[in-house]
Order: C-alpha cells, then structure tokens, then sequence
C-alpha cells in the first residue's frame, strides 16, 4: 500500500502546481490548536477493526498549518489489540492547504495491523486535497477527470515479485448542502483507457471485467508462483465542512475483480486453469462530535 501511493503522491503534487489558485469552496479554514478525532471502522476480506486517531492543529517550520494525529484504540476482529509503543509515539502528519502536497511518512516503526489505517487516513485528505487543487468544483454536478496513470507498485521484490495498479481519478461534487453548510465529493479511481501496469504473460491481456486490466500481483509461494490479475477501483465519498473545509466523514470501496492461476515459472506461462479470485475493501471514517 505504502509503494502504491507514492508514485501517485507525487504526480499529485506536480498536477497541482499549475492548479488555480481559488479553492474557495472546498477551503479549509485552520485555526492552531484545534483538536479532532476520528473514528475508523474497516473491513479488509476477512479482518475487521476499529481504530481511533487523535488530531490537533499545528503549524511548521514554514508556517503552514498541518494536523498531527496519534493512533490509539485498535479493536481487531470485536478485541482489543495493544498498539507497540513505537506505533503509540508515532505522528501523521496530514494537511489540506494547497500547499503542501501529501506525503507518505516513514513507517518502518510501525505494526502491520496500523500501517492499512494510516494509509487510508492519507487517501482520504489526499482526494480531497487533490478535489480542491483542481479550482473547478464549485456547483452541485461539477466534474473534473484526471489523467494519471502511471503504474504504482506495491513489489517487495521478496513475496510480491510484481505488484501494480494503474488508475485515473474521476472527481464529483455530487452535492452542496447550504442549510447544514456540507458538500459532499466522489472520487473514483478508474482504470485508464490504456494502463500501464506490466502484463508479461498473454494470458494477463484478456480483460477479466469490462475494462482493460488495470491490476496485477505475482507472489511467490513454495517456489512457484501466484499469479492474478484484473479490474481495481476506488469509490471515496467524502463529507466536507462548508464552514471550514475539515472532512466530516467518508468512505473508501476498494474491490478487485480479479483471476488467479498457480505458475511454475517465473515467465508464468506455464500455469494452472485460472480461477477467480474477488477482494473487497471497505472503510468508513467519522469526525466525533
């Protein structure tokens, strides 16, 4: 996940440095020393939990307003989990000023089970940072598509000997509620019209959905290999404060519609029948009052 987000980070950051400069509706207003807290609820195919971060408003070196968050609360399958003390010292450093483009933090220190939370935490302020930077969302049904994909890997080079996505982000301001001061974002993240993520065996072409497979992921097992392929997306709707800017709440849907066969090789040509092989991701977050 960590390698996935980074080459998008960063394309992120150099769409935006041509963005207009007017992020009037989608603004978000800092004052220093406030506190927020957000409550995280996911599901990832079999793993349920819960977890909580706790934010306050600060401002850096540059005088930039950014939100430092500590994660606490883990609850893992209906029980308590401990958090390590690294991954209880550990900050996230998130910001939706334009500018100051996301950024992935260094999470070498921290447990697996926080590293998935902590990353959907970027992807939420990441989609909405990139919402506002485009300057064009201001009416109920306005639309904005960007063109990115360039292939983002997750590879480890270890387990995961091949891990991509390719995605294009598809941007709507669905709704403004003027009366509760709420405006409400859809962020998809879209196969492109040709992705790029590397497919070295023909059997990987054939579309598995009604796209162009835009994901792929070989790992290896006992010496062989897995090997699927498919159509990924992600559906982000996003509540946003009118009065502002701060997320409300959203949700992130993440499935992959994917085939997989058992390979001998490292070619994965010579493989198993395919079978199929669905992932689903589902995760809510939610500003307590």
């Amino acid at each position: 996940m960590i390698t996935r987000l980074a080459p998008l980070l960063f394309a992120m950051g150099a769409l935006a440095q041509d963005a207009p400069a007017d992020h009037a509706l989608l603004s978000r207003h800092y004052r220093e020393g406030e506190t927020l807290t957000y409550r995280m609820k996911g599901t990832n195919e079999r793993w349920q939990y819960e977890i909580q971060a706790a934010g306050v408003v600060k401002k850096d070196k540059d005088g930039k307003y950014t939100e430092e968050y500590a994660w606490s609360n883990l609850m893992s399958g209906g029980a308590a989990m401990p958090l390590s003390a690294t991954s209880l010292q550990f900050r996230q450093t998130l910001s939706l000023d334009p500018e100051k483009p996301p950024s992935i933090p260094d999470l070498s220190k921290v447990q697996p089970k926080v590293i998935g939370p902590i990353t959907d935490l970027l992807t939420f302020y990441a989609d909405l940072w990139l919402a506002a930077c485009t300057g064009k969302l201001s009416h109920a049904g306005d639309h904005v598509y960007q063109k990115m994909g360039t292939p983002a890997s997750w590879a480890d080079g270890n387990y995961v000997v091949l891990g991509e996505d390719s995605i294009d982000f598809d941007i709507t301001l669905t709704d403004i509620d003027r009366p509760n001061q709420v405006a409400t974002l859809l962020v998809r993240h879209v196969p492109p019209e040709q992705p790029a993520v590397h497919l070295p065996a023909e059997w990987m072409r054939e579309p598995v959905a009604d796209t162009k497979n835009n994901w792929v992921d070989v790992q290896k097992r006992d010496g062989k290999f897995v090997a699927a392929v498919g159509k990924e997306t992600f559906d982000v709707r996003i509540k946003v404060s009118l009065a502002d800017g701060k997320i409300l709440s959203g949700t992130i849907e993440n499935p992959v519609k994917a085939k997989e066969r058992d390979c001998d090789d490292a070619g994965f040509t010579k493989c198993g029948d395919p079978r199929p092989h669905d992932i689903l991701r589902r995760i809510e977050i939610a500003l307590e009052r």
